[in-house]
């Protein structure tokens, strides 16, 4: 639409000519290059981990049973407590065992004074024998009566020793020290060997992980550790590692045909109680690093259909694609093998906003957490 000058001379001195001429250049300016978070790759030793599905277990572990039959008495623990190494924790009535010692040490005394008499009738035939007052077979049937008799204190004293174990068994008590379970059984119930198990007593320090791990991993274990430089941690249910660690203690001689698996070992101790018997955990093994490794942050490796890449800012702030071979990760690092030297900065935030041979605005983070 054409304007005459005289409404060209109203818009000047009304000042709307002003405004409009910068905004029509305002918007013909380069917009300014997009803003990224930026970390420099560093050369650290990262060390490598393994991890598997391990369960823990007590290497002490007892479960109580009646050893004989009788009415259960009163208990002698709570559930749950900490008992000691021979501790009585259950008791058997003792009434009917304990007469039945006194019936043995009866028959000992029998037996005892049976043998007594038969020597003393040995020692007359021996002595009227000289005088031949008797025969010798009336010597011979004396010898063999004392033998006889010996036998039968001998018999007496081991039927005796019998009931005493018996007796004994009415107190059954803690053969470990560590915590007890819940009771199985009320006091007041008749119980025996068939009763089944009592309660248990668990010792819970040190407690034993073991876990089970493939032959190829196995061997890429042995590749990577040096000897000493291996550690074995427990991460638990929430994702956080136990304080305590441990060593592998022991790879079993064989095998599982099944599954090609081959079991391991670690001891760990548990102050706290914290792991339990029959708990399943994840074991992380620890291989410390022999040589430093180039490290970048996990949030700047991206991966499309051709593989793991990361956006490289370079000396002039322009994005460069640089295609990666990536290592061992872990605590939010990850090794770059191929790539990515040392010192370069990767963007960890804003890879969306860039592509390739673009200026950006890089705001450096100096180094890298972990």
């Amino acid at each position: 639409m054409h304007l005459d000058s005289s409404i060209w001379r109203w818009f000047a001195r009304a000042g709307v000519l002003a405004m409009i001429v910068p905004a029509t250049a305002l918007a013909q300016q380069p917009a300014p290059a997009p803003a990224v978070l930026v970390q420099p790759a560093e050369e650290r030793s990262l060390d490598r981990q393994f991890e598997f599905i391990g369960r823990v277990y007590a290497p002490e572990k007892v479960d109580l049973r009646a050893r004989v039959q009788g009415f259960l008495g009163a208990r002698q623990f709570k559930d749950g407590d900490e008992v000691k190494e021979g501790q009585v924790l259950f008791r058997i009535e003792r009434e009917p065992f304990e007469a039945a010692v006194a019936q043995r040490e009866a028959q000992l005394a029998s037996a005892k004074a049976t043998l007594e008499n038969a020597e003393l009738q040995l020692q007359r035939a021996q002595e009227l024998i000289k005088t031949q007052a008797v025969p010798q077979a009336t010597l011979d049937t004396r010898t063999t009566e004392v033998s006889k008799a010996r036998a039968g204190v001998m018999e007496a004293q081991a039927a005796l020793r019998d009931a005493q174990i018996s007796l004994s068994y009415t107190d059954i008590k803690s053969p470990i020290t560590g915590r007890a379970g819940r009771a199985a059984v009320s006091p007041g119930n008749l119980v025996g060997p068939d009763s089944g198990v009592l309660a248990t007593v668990v010792n819970e320090d040190p407690v034993q992980i073991l876990f089970s791990v493939t032959q190829r991993q196995l061997l890429d274990a042995r590749r990577d550790a040096s000897p000493g430089k291996h550690s074995v941690r427990v991460r638990l249910a929430d994702g956080s590692l136990y304080k305590e660690s441990g060593q592998i203690d022991f790879l079993d001689v064989r095998a599982d045909p099944k599954t090609d698996g081959q079991l391991i070992r670690t001891t760990l101790r548990n102050p706290d109680r914290i792991l339990t018997d029959g708990q399943t955990v994840r074991v992380v093994i620890e291989t410390a690093a022999d040589k430093k490794s180039i490290v970048i942050p996990q949030p700047a490796v991206a991966i499309d259909q051709t593989g793991p890449y990361v956006f490289v800012v370079n000396r002039d702030d322009v994005v460069e694609q640089r295609r990666v071979q990536l290592g061992a990760a872990r605590d939010g690092l990850i090794v770059v093998k191929e790539g990515v030297a040392a010192g370069e900065r990767v963007i960890v935030q804003g890879q969306q906003r860039v592509r390739p041979g673009m200026k950006v605005t890089p705001q450096v983070e100096t180094s890298i957490r972990g």
